[in-house]
């Protein structure tokens, strides 16, 4: 099943009565649906930012690119509502799949596809990061429809690969995000969780509203393996016999890893969703959705 395919008819429609407001404030103009710090709508100049790949080349202002030989493009207030940048982990571990369940890239990409479909219908902006060790694919932030089918296009080209570095990463992004909007994390945040929330608590400290889907297979939960072997670290190569005896520690520890997490994120104000591919992720994003409105 492709990315596409995966958005069913009855997922699109309930999605069509759901929103993800921002319950922080942003730098947007999107009336009645977030907070903004701006008064009125207008289309006047907003600022200029450094050319990307995939921006539209007709948005390069020349007069500036004769005055600094750089390449810049205009962005204006009409364009700033609420923008997302859907950030998706690459990295070799997200390639782990045993059983029927879905791997965990395929997972991510299918709740990425279901999030910009979402963020696109109530007219904000949706970019994605590909990453791993650093940036492998960027798609700006827009808000036309149309986008959507660009979003997907690209998360269907990807491929799990690469280790996991979330500093560098982290760090290269923020100098490319300027305004304050919506940071959406999906990976399995198998690096160092201090790591992790440094580099998330790096967003927060610029005014970006932050949240994170920790998406694990049920066999890192639950570690069923019934027979001495011989697991190889998907990223580094490292191999490590281990016996069934080992599982309740195991279990243990992950369980400390996500506890931790949790609270971390709690005490930065950032939103921490535990999932695992055994659940389908339509269900796991409604499900996250209806009490994201409630507690409001």
């Amino acid at each position: 099943m492709t990315v596409q395919q995966s958005l069913s008819p009855e997922l699109v429609a309930r999605l069509r009565g759901l929103d993800l407001k921002a319950r922080l404030v942003v730098e947007g103009f999107l009336t009645g649906l977030h907070k903004s710090p701006y008064h009125g709508f207008s289309v006047e100049f907003a600022e200029y930012r450094p050319y990307m790949p995939g921006d539209e080349p007709k948005r390069i202002d020349w007069k500036a690119l004769a005055r600094s030989d750089r390449y810049y493009v205009k962005e204006f207030e009409e364009e700033t509502n609420l923008k997302a940048y859907l950030l998706l982990d690459t990295s070799a571990s997200m390639g782990y799949r045993r059983g029927g369940a879905p791997g965990k890239l395929e997972y991510g990409a299918c709740l990425a596809a279901a999030l910009a479909y979402l963020l696109l219908h109530q007219h904000d902006a949706a970019g994605l990061v590909a990453f791993d060790d650093r940036i492998r694919s960027y798609l700006p932030p827009r808000s036309r429809r149309s986008h959507w089918h660009q979003l997907v296009a690209a998360l269907e080209r990807l491929q799990a690969g690469g280790a996991t570095r979330f500093g560098p990463v982290f760090a290269e992004l923020a100098g490319r995000v300027r305004r304050r909007g919506l940071i959406v994390l999906i990976s399995d945040l198998w690096d160092g969780w201090r790591d992790v929330v440094a580099a998330l608590r790096h967003f927060r400290h610029l005014k970006h509203e932050v949240l994170v889907f920790h998406v694990l297979d049920r066999d890192e939960i639950e570690f069923p393996f019934e027979r001495d072997a011989v697991f190889r670290d998907l990223e580094r190569g490292d191999e490590l016999p281990v016996s069934p005896a080992a599982g309740r520690a195991y279990r243990l520890r992950v369980r400390d890893w996500r506890g931790s997490l949790a609270r971390e994120c709690r005490r930065h104000a950032i939103d921490y969703v535990p999932l695992d591919t055994a659940t389908p992720f339509d269900r796991a994003l409604l499900q996250y959705l209806h009490k994201r409105q409630r507690l409001g």
